[in-house]
């Protein structure tokens, strides 16, 4: 991969938290909260999933595992670890199920690179094993190069990587992370949850399972999300303008991580009209220029081809 960062080694990752789901009636009450099939989730396997409000908005996102027949874990954004465990939690009631913040107790590392590829073999994307050192499960590959998370503790004499290195990566995977500037922001499919794999269209309810359904088969989705470079410091949550219409944004960041060469590279979801001509500005109709790049995965149709401007 053509950067500056060094991609290979292990790196604490402090913006995510664990949430550990316990109990008879765990996995069951996931099943009925969350935008992926909980029952079926097998041991070796991972899987992310969303967590919607009523009007179909995501409120989290998770990389979801089973270490039991009693016990989930979560992994989501540590911004809003706590905010989601209390909302959650409301809708636990009578179900034997108790969740609690894992964080302290199996702190989440990622691995990259030869540190990564040593570790995994040949497992598929997802898969999930369990090591000396924690539970492991693959992550997409990024430009080549091999991404794992492990929840548990640091394997020993290996290189350290930057966090913006791993940022850099991860934003790269184009799989979304829901953060705290961007709750309640998108359905599913606008951040293209459901092309990673992170939404069952024929598992049973869950909030906001009619507004996501009808996204997809009414053809009603006029919003995707792509990945760009910008020339300048981006976060989540900034808007985007689109040249030709400086009233009203035209999209907003879902993830952003610092290039290593200065800029930043991001994943933002945008009008797909906005793809159709004119240019992209982080900010203000004004601001720096996007670059779109390539996604690793296929983008449905309706969506426009990059260009050096849009």
């Amino acid at each position: 991969m053509s950067t500056a960062f060094a991609t290979n080694g292990v790196v604490r990752l402090a913006h995510w938290g664990l949430m550990r789901a316990r109990g008879a009636d765990a996995a069951r009450f996931l099943h009925g909260q969350l935008t992926k099939d909980m029952l079926q989730l097998a041991a070796d396997r991972a899987v992310p999933a969303g967590f919607c409000s009523a009007k179909g908005r995501l409120q989290a996102s998770f990389i979801v595992w089973r270490t039991g027949a009693d016990e989930l874990l979560l992994a989501c954004a540590a911004d809003l670890l706590a905010a989601t465990l209390k909302r959650l939690s409301m809708f636990v009631l009578r179900a034997q199920c108790k969740l609690s913040d894992a964080s302290a107790e199996l702190p989440l590392h990622g691995l990259a690179g030869e540190a990564a590829a040593v570790r995994l073999g040949d497992v598929p994307v997802w898969a999930r094993r369990d090591t000396a050192e924690g539970t492991l499960i693959r992550l997409p590959d990024v430009d080549g190069v091999p991404r794992a998370l492990l929840a548990g503790n640091a394997p020993a004499g290996l290189p350290v990587i930057t966090l913006d290195a791993w940022r850099w990566l991860e934003v790269g995977s184009g799989v979304p992370l829901i953060e705290a500037a961007t709750v309640d922001q998108f359905v599913p499919q606008m951040v293209n949850l459901e092309l990673v794999g992170g939404v069952d269209f024929q598992k049973g309810c869950y909030p906001g399972q009619e507004v996501v359904a009808r996204s997809q088969y009414r053809g009603t989705l006029k919003r995707r999300m792509f990945l760009f470079d910008v020339p300048a410091e981006a976060r989540a949550g900034q808007e985007i303008f689109h040249s030709a219409d400086p009233g009203q944004p035209a999209g907003l960041v879902a993830n952003a991580a610092p290039a290593p060469n200065g800029g930043a590279r991001l994943l933002a979801e945008v009008k797909l009209a906005a793809l159709d001509g004119g240019s992209l500005h982080l900010g203000a109709t004004d601001g720096p220029l996007l670059v779109r790049r390539e996604l690793p995965y296929t983008v449905p149709a309706e969506a426009a081809e990059p260009s050096s401007t849009a």
